[in-house]
């Protein structure tokens, strides 16, 4: 038996590629595995190669896996891009329908299945899914009964009959498979599972629950990939609680919205990827210069310009960080697991409220769209602060005089108000401004103003800036990374520590600003720090280098290409690096 199974789905997008997957993910995650999923699509909405693998372990995994065991093709483009991952005893599970071709420099075993043709028979080819669901469970020694729940879940409401062709489809291709196999049926079975309740989420859906669990009631935004699904979860559920979600005509519109949501009371939020976030630059800075809540997720992908909008990459650091032209205090969080990404959620408005400055939650594609197993969250945990929004009544004003909005004060903070609010009338203007808000070019008033809004970035409080493991007071290397790569990083560590290299980790949560203090440390012990982020230039390694020093350690470990980091790769490199004498 396996302790653990990569599976993928390949085909034409628009074939039932991306529901294949869920159905067989949904099945194998209510048996208490844990899964971690990937889905592979282009950017458009029929045609062209798409695929979804699917890693079910007995422990948590939050990687991609770097070798496959089953690969389920609805065409032999499927087998032909992706066969190379196929280990030596891996199984090519293909439709009759395209006459597949094995390629020969593979050792791994073809078995050709009539989806397509069991699935007509019963009744429609679009069951083809199912029958290759079942071929699966052949090869796995799973029940198809397994799957009934599900099939009941997503078909249920078609009625009885719907469901009992898609049970048969299952069993179908279970029979098929089972009798091609022979003595191999059940040789990729896997280890029993703890049986144990799970939620299986992507980063999108996290980062919406957190915004609902944080009192948002008003998200404004624009459609984009690989953001969208934040803004599909919530408007089902913001209506629930008196909320509502706005489709606006842009990005620009977007921002500028949510600032004046929050400047009415109303906690809002926006959601875009990098091209969106161009758009919002002026409004981030327009909400840092009038001391406006403003929280912004950014589901990093490909760039610049359209870039490859369906893949992964970790572009937009320094975009984020110092996009806007002028200096503001902004707060850049990046959360590395679904379950942060919900916390973290959380906590970005907490942090926008009590700074009164824009706060950006960096995601990118794999942590948006990746599936992910993910423990019950701890709702106990979520806490509501408001920072100095008045919720009292307000000392009376002198007469021609108006409340001090923007008062200089020794944290930065300023008290603030909504308007409608008695005695709390004041300016608001994007230009500088005295302590009530009035236009102002005055020297002193500049530089008075200018030091009170950068000194809220001096203290602030954010639990777990760098997720640190660190075993070893010296090691050979520190791997430091960022959002998605965490898993891929944690496996490579433990591959080294068998090939006798001593590895500590630093995950960095808190990119703005940074936490020098918490890192350096780590930098200082280690022989040699290894960055390993999905760009070309090396920001985040920039970044450290800029803010913690130890440049002279430091190694960059880039991939952008499109797709993540694997295991494999940041074992294979330190590797290198120790043999070359480099550690």
């Amino acid at each position: 038996m396996k302790h653990q199974l990569s599976w993928k789905v390949g085909g034409q997008q628009g074939e039932g590629i991306e529901s294949t997957g869920e159905i067989f993910s949904m099945a194998l995650n209510r048996l208490g595995y844990y899964l971690y999923g990937y889905r592979h699509f282009s950017s458009r909405i029929k045609g062209g190669h798409t695929n979804n693998k699917i890693r079910v372990s007995t422990t948590q995994v939050r990687a991609i896996a770097d070798d496959l065991d089953i690969l389920v093709a609805f065409d032999q483009e499927t087998i032909d891009v992706n066969y190379k991952e196929l280990h030596n005893e891996g199984i090519i599970i293909a439709d009759a329908k395209f006459k597949p071709v094995k390629p020969e420099d593979t050792a791994a075993e073809l078995y050709v299945v009539p989806f397509t043709e069991l699935a007509t028979e019963l009744g429609t080819s679009l069951m083809k899914n199912m029958v290759a669901v079942g071929s699966t469970c052949a090869v796995m020694n799973l029940d198809p009964s397994v799957f009934k729940e599900v099939v009941v879940e997503i078909f249920g409401r078609k009625g009885d009959a719907v469901v009992e062709k898609n049970m048969e489809a299952i069993r179908q291709g279970y029979d098929k498979m089972k009798d091609d196999l022979g003595e191999k049926a059940g040789s990729l079975e896997l280890e029993a599972a703890d049986g144990k309740k799970r939620m299986f989420m992507i980063g999108n859906d996290a980062i919406a629950l957190g915004a609902l669990a944080g009192g948002v009631r008003l998200m404004a935004a624009y459609p984009i990939t690989p953001a969208s699904e934040i803004m599909e979860y919530l408007i089902k559920k913001l209506p629930l609680v008196g909320g509502t979600v706005i489709q606006t005509e842009d990005e620009i519109a977007a921002a500028t919205m949510a600032i004046g949501a929050n400047y009415g009371g109303i906690r809002s939020f926006t959601a875009s990827a990098g091209p969106g976030l161009s758009l919002m630059m002026e409004a981030i800075g327009l909400s840092g210069m009038t001391e406006q809540p403003l929280v912004v997720v950014d589901t990093q992908r490909g760039g610049p310009s359209t870039g490859l909008p369906t893949k992964q990459e970790q572009s937009d650091l320094m975009a984020m960080i110092y996009g806007t032209h002028g200096e503001i205090p902004k707060i850049v969080l990046a959360p590395s697991t679904v379950q942060e990404a919900f916390y973290d959620t959380v906590e970005a408005f907490n942090l926008a409220e009590e700074y009164q400055c824009p706060v950006i939650i960096l995601s990118d594609l794999q942590l948006s769209l990746g599936k992910q197993t993910v423990e019950p969250l701890d709702y106990s945990k979520v806490e509501i602060r408001r920072g100095k929004l008045a919720d009292n009544e307000l000392d009376e004003l002198e007469p021609k005089h108006y409340f001090k909005r923007y008062e200089v004060t020794g944290d930065g903070v300023s008290p603030r108000v909504i308007p409608g609010m008695k005695n709390g009338i004041h300016h608001v203007t994007g230009v500088e401004h005295d302590e009530t808000g009035k236009p102002s070019e005055s020297p002193v008033n500049r530089q008075a103003q200018m030091d009170k809004r950068m000194r809220k970035l001096n203290d602030i409080r954010f639990d777990t800036p760098v997720h640190i493991h660190a075993a070893h007071e010296e090691p050979d290397v520190l791997l430091v990374g960022f959002n998605s790569t965490r898993g891929a990083i944690e496996e490579a560590m433990v591959r080294l520590e068998e090939d006798g290299i001593s590895v500590n980790h630093a995950h960095v949560r808190l990119i703005h600003p940074f936490p020098t203090e918490t890192i350096q440390p780590q930098l200082a012990s280690a022989r040699k720090v290894v960055v390993i982020e999905n760009n070309a230039t090396g920001q985040l390694a920039n970044i450290l280098k800029m803010n913690a020093g130890y440049g002279q350690k430091v190694v960059n470990m880039t991939k952008y290409d499109g797709t993540p980091f694997l295991p494999h790769e940041i074992h294979e490199r330190c590797k290198e690096l120790k043999q070359n004498g480099n550690i």
